[in-house]
């Protein structure tokens, strides 16, 4: 059984490969995009959050109450790991001189 072996310009199939010219600035910019996407995600978690509180307090359910102090501590709890894991990536550029997460 004869192995055949095909190579495929990804470039002419998807564009956008040809503004990563290296596996590193890929995931850089998908790093980059990440955060952003889980700050946004943890603030209308926080927000929803606090909906559910303030509908729990007036309604006296007690079960929606607890469901919203749940999301909001969640929330919190991951946009704290976040920051966290931004910060962590910025003293390693900072130590190293390399450039992690460039800004564009």
């Amino acid at each position: 059984m004869d192995r055949v072996h095909a190579q495929v310009n990804i470039e002419q199939i998807f564009t956008p490969a040809q503004n990563f010219n290296t596996i590193g600035s890929l995931v850089s910019v998908v790093a980059q995009n990440a955060f952003v996407l889980a700050g946004v995600i943890a603030f209308i978690i926080l927000i929803f959050g606090g909906f559910a509180i303030i509908i729990g307090a007036g309604s006296g359910d007690s079960k929606q109450l607890e469901k919203g102090k749940q999301a909001m501590t969640g929330a919190a709890i991951g946009l704290i790991i976040i920051v966290g894991s931004f910060w962590i990536i910025q003293i390693l550029e900072t130590i190293t001189g390399m450039t992690l997460l460039p800004t564009q």
